[in-house]
């Protein structure tokens, strides 16, 4: 015998866990047509402990007491096998995405939607952290876990040489269109600066928030009210005119002429409150994405336009949760497709 003649010692099992008895119980109750709730006071359970224990048996049809104790012993078998441990198309699928700065919930989900017929090109996010970044389980090219983004609980703005002051004529947010507030329409654009290193360099950012799409403004003269009015009104002048709805910005001096802007493009200009950036909640989320690719104290000006169209390119080519694990390219190519 493996064990030396000697049996094995039990596994304990964990009071968290249903014993047969109670799932025999779960089993007469299920049949009766109970409801979960009904069951689980009648063992002193919650609910959802009933509920998990049902679903993972194959639901109410199918559950059977030794059926739920055979799945649940098979898998509290330890050690688990390791998807991403062994060369396969499904590691090859996970690095290849990894290398292009996706997150892991991007991955995992975009998989699914990728290979809805093959299981096997499945793995959870979780998965695909565990093989970046515990030792023991560590499956994936190490380098790879420095394509990761670095979060942080909240984002910390940058600081500005402004001199203070407001800008004349502005048009508030509070008069912002309904069409641009519930992101329906495509063409209502958020712009703001990515400031390099000591203040002096920076990057013109524009997001789409029907699309997310990113579109990103060369600065290397820097970032003077007419430099950035002229990197935005060549850049949005290659729109079609459909997508040319409106621009929202923070009170930055940058913007001071703004009100040219508008004549030049016929935008409109929206400035968010002081000191209110969730009222430009996609361009600062975009923002701490190309964090990524700007790390702080990076002179900026020295970055071409070919650079920051293949760093648009690569963020407009991610899926996002919320446009269905859609990427912003994709939806964008949709916008542009349409005619007013």
């Amino acid at each position: 015998m493996k064990t030396g003649g000697v049996a094995p010692r039990a596994r304990p099992r964990s009071p968290l866990r249903l014993s047969l008895q109670e799932r025999e119980e779960v089993s007469r109750g299920v049949h009766a047509g109970e409801s979960m709730r009904a069951i689980a006071r009648r063992l002193g359970r919650s609910a959802s402990t009933v509920s998990r224990d049902v679903a993972a048996t194959g639901g109410r049809r199918k559950y059977r007491a030794w059926r739920a104790e055979e799945g649940a012993e098979r898998r509290a078998r330890r050690p688990k096998h390791r998807k991403l441990a062994e060369s396969s198309p499904l590691r090859d699928e996970v690095e290849q995405c990894l290398a292009r700065r996706w997150s892991p919930q991007q991955i995992a989900a975009r998989l699914r939607s990728d290979f809805p017929e093959q299981p096997h090109m499945r793995v959870s996010h979780e998965t695909i952290y565990r093989s970046l970044f515990v030792q023991a389980r560590g499956a994936l090219r190490k380098e790879l876990a420095a394509c990761l983004r670095t979060g942080r609980t909240q984002r910390r703005p940058s600081k500005r040489n402004d001199m203070g002051g407001q800008l004349r004529d502005r048009v508030m947010l509070s008069q912002w269109p309904p069409e641009a507030e519930d992101r329906a329409v495509a063409g209502h654009w958020e712009g703001d600066l990515v400031i390099g290193k000591a203040g002096k360099s920076a990057v013109g950012t524009l997001v789409e928030r029907h699309s997310r799409y990113v579109m990103l403004l060369e600065l290397p003269h820097g970032r003077t009210a007419e430099r950035v009015r002229e990197a935005l009104t060549a850049q949005i002048q290659r729109l079609p005119e459909h997508l040319r709805r409106s621009l929202t910005w923070d009170q930055g001096k940058e913007m001071a002429e703004h009100a040219r802007f508008t004549i030049d493009t016929q935008v409109q200009v929206y400035f968010c409150d002081p000191h209110s950036p969730w009222q430009r909640g996609s361009n600062e989320n975009t923002n701490g994405l190309l964090r990524q690719y700007f790390p702080k104290g990076v002179d900026l000006s020295a970055l071409s336009g070919k650079q920051l169209d293949a760093i648009a390119h690569e963020l407009n080519g991610r899926p996002r949760q919320t446009l269905a694990w859609r990427t912003p390219a994709e939806v964008f190519a949709s916008a542009v497709a349409t005619t007013v």
